[in-house]
């Protein structure tokens, strides 16, 4: 994730726009020259050698032996990466997941010693509620983009005007075109403080904050910091189990007494979990070690792809997506998996997201003690389906439960017009304070 506008090394080569315009983005308190001076815009352009390089790698890829079973338990089989790197190698198109990112306006600004790249757009409609909202690991911005516009421009979903939100999309430091962190200190404690920082600097008094993965850890953050303007924070992955719960769910116990069904449901799916996060405890206790996604992109697409949700590991979401080349309900395609992948491949930040794990010393699951509104959205492929018991324990201000009927992890990627929906849905009670 190479920061606008130095152009260190091929693979970091990015183009900036002109300044022309930026600013006529923005809320007109801060048509200003300190923020034009401050808010730089920013276009993706990735040299076509790159892209041509990446398809060299990608060629010569050294390919390890068969897995010795018959099932993903050892990891992405070799017939699935196989296949996807033949497609990334010679029919894949960056320069169309180029275009989704170009066709939304995107900036730099540098927050606490770090440039941040970040979407903006702003809804035509009159008191749109701003939102800031933070992807996870291994995703990105690209997550994002399909929300955009349900949530820009509701009636054009059958939704009202009255449900519109400026929309803010930030990359997470080390993280896509964000800035990489040359030293520690940046985990979602401190992106909570930069992206109340952010918010400020677009001139936005009240506004909300949503994340899924580790955008849900960003938000919780935020949530407890409580900053000047956040009217309330929304998840789709909660973190409301009980302290005793907590510890004997990542022990592997058999389930405490006393627990209803759906508690009972819930703490054997953290069970489950726990069981498939070795990729998480590597990269909370070694990151640097994995230096071989940054030379190799095909390794690179392996680490990305084994990521668990409630249904499986890979990702039983990602997993179908790979055999899906086009979807008009919005569900994850082929090529929204590989625009991802390539992401992370163009700027070089397999091993700087990694980091993220390492920086954070939290539990993850764990009720934080979150104290402003909080609305919760559950989708039944999340890692856990967090009950309505523990989540009114854990955010005593709930002001929206609801449990979705599809969708999992990564819910708005692979679910953008039902969880645009529970966006509406779950900041309503709120918008009467802006």
């Amino acid at each position: 994730m190479s920061a606008l506008p130095i152009l260190p090394t091929r693979r970091e080569l990015l183009a900036a726009t002109a300044t022309v315009g930026a600013i006529s983005l923005l809320p007109g308190a801060l048509r200003t020259a300190a923020a034009s001076d401050s808010i730089r815009p920013f276009t993706v352009s990735i040299p076509q050698e790159e892209i041509a390089e990446l398809r060299q790698r990608i060629a010569e890829t050294r390919w390890p032996d068969r897995e010795a079973v018959a099932d993903t338990s050892q990891g992405v089989q070799l017939a699935t990466i196989q296949k996807l790197a033949r497609y990334w190698e010679t029919d894949y198109d960056w320069r169309k997941g180029e275009a989704k990112l170009n066709a939304h306006p995107q900036f730099i600004t540098e927050i606490d010693g770090l440039d941040i790249h970040f979407i903006h757009v702003r809804s035509k409609h009159e008191n749109a509620l701003p939102l800031i909202v933070t992807h996870g690991w291994p995703g990105s911005v690209f997550e994002q983009l399909k929300i955009i516009d349900p949530l820009t421009n509701p009636t054009a979903y059958g939704a009202s005007a009255s449900d519109a939100f400026h929309v803010v999309i930030p990359s997470m430091p080390g993280y896509g075109f964000s800035g990489k962190p040359t030293a520690t200190g940046w985990g979602p404690e401190r992106m909570g403080r930069a992206w109340a920082e952010l918010m400020k600097c677009l001139g936005y008094t009240r506004y909300v904050a949503q994340g899924g993965d580790w955008g849900a850890f960003v938000v919780d953050q935020m949530g407890l910091q409580a900053p000047t303007g956040l009217l309330g924070i929304h998840t789709n992955m909660p973190a409301t189990v009980p302290p005793d719960i907590d510890k004997a769910a990542q022990a592997g116990r058999r389930p405490p007494p006393g627990l209803s069904a759906n508690e009972k449901r819930a703490y054997e799916q953290l069970v489950a979990t726990f069981k498939q996060v070795a990729y998480a405890r590597l990269m909370a206790s070694r990151p640097q070690t994995l230096c071989g996604i940054a030379d190799s992109p095909v390794g690179l697409a392996a680490w990305l792809l084994d990521h668990n949700d409630a249904d499986g590991q890979p990702a039983a979401a990602v997993a179908k997506a790979l055999d899906r080349t086009v979807s008009a309900a919005g569900e994850l395609t082929r090529d929204e998996i590989l625009d991802n992948i390539t992401l992370y491949w163009v700027t070089n930040t397999g091993v700087s997201a990694s980091r993220l794990y390492w920086e954070y010393k939290g539990g993850f699951f764990n009720a934080k003690g979150v104290s402003i509104p909080v609305a919760v959205s559950v989708f039944p492929g999340e890692q856990y389906q967090a009950p309505r018991s523990w989540t009114q324990q854990a955010y005593p201000k709930l002001i929206y439960y609801n449990k979705v009927d599809k969708g999992g992890h990564f819910a708005a990627w692979e679910q953008p017009l039902l969880f645009a929906a529970e966006l509406r849905a779950g900041f309503r009670p709120l918008r009467q304070e802006i």
